[in-house]
């Protein structure tokens, strides 16, 4: 297709007969922390330990479909299509467990990792089941070998995140320099799965945020050369221009997310630049700024403001 427009996602979830789990994904992680995520879910609902697990993607012969990642999407729907492959599984399971436990699949429960039959202390591990699905005979008839489910989830409708992002800044009128002394973001996620990735992507996100409200632009010479080509040239923030940023969520359940779960990638970077310019506004009296707000841009935007209170 060549282009982002479906909202589907695929996943393969895939039992070894020595109990280690892959989860195959479409959505390719560049440093969301997608393998640790993913895992965790695994984890979660199946009860293997998450150092038993091993997330691949990004290799088209191993994960042949998937819509990839953009818009926030990878957990709200490729977390949700992991999860269906992890259910079909454990439907799966309760066949070979009900076969070698001698039960009724209907009182076969499971739960942390482990087939029982209800009532009972009879029980046998999901690893145990893996084992039994490749084993010849080890299975009921009608029920194929192999402990490996696909699949898809096609979202009715997206879960959108909000928030609110809340700057102070101090201007210096007489040369245009603005600092951050605080900031603040409370943002509905809705579940968390890794509050400590979710923190670091809003962090991440607002530091490019303000990069793009203060910093960053690009500028170009009367012949039309391009002159911020560098990172020497092309300002970026630094810790010096950031300052500590406090994260909070306030979160509710999506109703057309089976996981509970909603895209935080971007949130950072969509609150960040209005909440800056905002403040730089309101500090200056005035009505409109110039994104990058640089200090010439601030000084003299100041400098505007000054004139017209005159």
């Amino acid at each position: 297709l060549g282009a982002g427009v479906g909202l589907w996602e695929s996943a393969q979830v895939r039992f070894n007969p020595t109990g280690n789990v892959q989860v195959f994904t479409g959505t390719h992680s560049h440093g969301q922390g997608h393998e640790t995520t993913f895992a965790q879910l695994v984890n979660d609902q199946l009860g293997v330990p998450i150092e038993n697990i091993e997330v691949i993607h990004g290799d088209t012969a191993k994960t042949q479909f998937g819509m990839g990642t953009y818009g926030s999407r990878s957990l709200a729907v490729g977390g949700v299509a992991i999860s269906r492959a992890c259910d079909k599984l454990i439907a799966k399971g309760k066949k070979i467990a009900a076969h070698a436990l001698e039960a009724a699949e209907g009182d076969i429960e499971f739960a942390d990792g482990s087939f029982s039959v209800a009532g009972t202390d009879k029980a046998m591990s999901i690893g145990e089941v893996a084992f039994n699905a490749y084993v010849p005979h080890s299975y009921p008839e009608g029920v194929e070998p192999g402990f490996d489910e696909n699949a898809f989830f096609d979202p009715t409708n997206f879960s959108f995140p909000a928030g609110t992002h809340i700057c102070e800044i101090e201007v210096d009128p007489e040369t245009g320099v603005v600092e951050i002394v605080k900031y603040s973001a409370v943002d509905d996620f809705g579940r968390l799965i890794n509050p400590m990735i979710v923190e670091g992507q809003v962090h991440g996100g607002i530091a490019h945020g303000v990069g793009q409200a203060l910093l960053e632009g690009c500028s170009y010479d009367s012949e039309g050369q391009l002159i911020t080509a560098s990172y020497m040239d092309y300002a970026m923030p630094r810790a010096d221009n950031l300052p500590s940023f406090d994260v909070d969520y306030a979160p509710t359940n999506p109703p057309d997310n089976p996981l509970g779960v909603k895209g935080c990638g971007e949130a950072g970077a969509i609150g960040a630049p209005p909440a800056v310019i905002n403040a730089i506004s309101n500090a200056l009296g005035v009505k409109h700024i110039d994104m990058p707000a640089t200090p010439e841009n601030v000084w003299r935007a100041a400098q505007q403001a000054t004139a017209a209170s005159a």
